[in-house]
């Protein structure tokens, strides 16, 4: 229980650290197409910010599976959204984004939530997955993420919320990739050909299209708004997905339930108001194929060299 949760802390804190990394590579690198998939993960990993970023990432992302592995995903989601604190935090100290009193507001609702959710914790339930939950949720938040992308290239009146749009979907589905790999975990430990079934598959599927669906959303922004947004709905997913596939309780009493229910939109409260506006020093003009953003857009997009 503790190793997972030093494990889930750990991730929280790399994940913060690595996206603010890669926003920074993001946002120097030509523009993310779709139709140009390989030649646009050649331009991100030709930044030395992104690499780096995304090793970061990825080391945060063995630390997330080996937590998934030893705790219940509610713990570990609720664990990991802390990294919005951290996030915040890096953000003003090491990144030269500036924070007003809305956003630290939202960092101290933020933590309260989580707090009151790790004191409220119910025992998890030790039932085996429900599959055929596991394949409403996914199959439900693959269709509203693909609907989300299509939106933000097809619909011109939503130009202006396309890196919210593209920074939700590839939220939505990286918390199916969490669902999927929660459901691997155990199994994997003691029989790795386990790793051979359809959940792997859809796991692997998730990351690779919430992949360009984020590192287009960074290049977009505003960051902050962009990471935020991404990060509370993977959670969101994942924490319903704890409740409907893997049977983790909300509570076992009245009280247990309203503080947790409470606390949980007191998590969403904070996150809603940590984007707001902020400001960054410069950073390396993007490739000029990239799309030009909007004057607010670009302000949000800065940061330091």
């Amino acid at each position: 229980m503790i190793a997972g949760l030093l494990l889930a802390v750990g991730c929280a804190v790399a994940g913060s650290v690595s996206v603010l990394l890669k926003q920074r590579g993001a946002v120097a690198a030509p523009a993310v197409l779709a139709r140009h998939p390989l030649r646009s993960a050649i331009n991100l990993f030709g930044s030395k910010w992104w690499t780096v970023g995304w090793l970061v990432a990825f080391g945060a992302w063995l630390l997330h599976v080996g937590a998934l592995s030893l705790v219940s995903l509610s713990i570990v989601q609720a664990v990991v959204s802390g990294g919005l604190v951290f996030l915040a935090i890096l953000a003003e100290r090491f990144f030269g984004f500036e924070l007003g009193r809305r956003q630290w507001a939202g960092l101290v609702v933020t933590t309260l939530g989580l707090v009151v959710l790790g004191l409220t914790q119910a025992p998890a339930a030790h039932g085996h997955a429900s599959a055929a939950a596991l394949i409403a949720v996914e199959s439900a938040v693959i269709v509203l993420s693909a609907a989300l992308i299509c939106a933000s290239i097809h619909l011109e009146r939503l130009h202006l919320r396309e890196g919210i749009l593209l920074a939700t979907a590839a939220g939505g589905l990286f918390g199916i990739s969490d669902i999927a790999i929660k459901d691997l975990a155990h199994p994997a430990l003691t029989h790795v050909m386990a790793l051979v079934n359809p959940w792997t598959l859809s796991a692997l599927l998730a990351m690779i299209v919430a992949f360009y669906a984020s590192a287009r959303s960074l290049q977009l922004g505003p960051a902050i708004a962009v990471i935020t947004v991404s990060s509370v709905t993977g959670n969101i997913v994942a924490l319903f997905g704890a409740i409907l596939v893997f049977h983790d309780p909300i509570g076992h009493t009245p009280p247990q339930i309203v503080a947790r229910v409470a606390a949980f939109c007191l998590v969403i409260v904070g996150a809603a108001l940590l984007p707001g506006r902020h400001r960054a020093g410069p950073v390396p003009a993007a490739d000029h194929h990239s799309r030009l953003p909007t004057q607010r857009t670009a302000l949000a997009q800065r940061s330091v060299t």
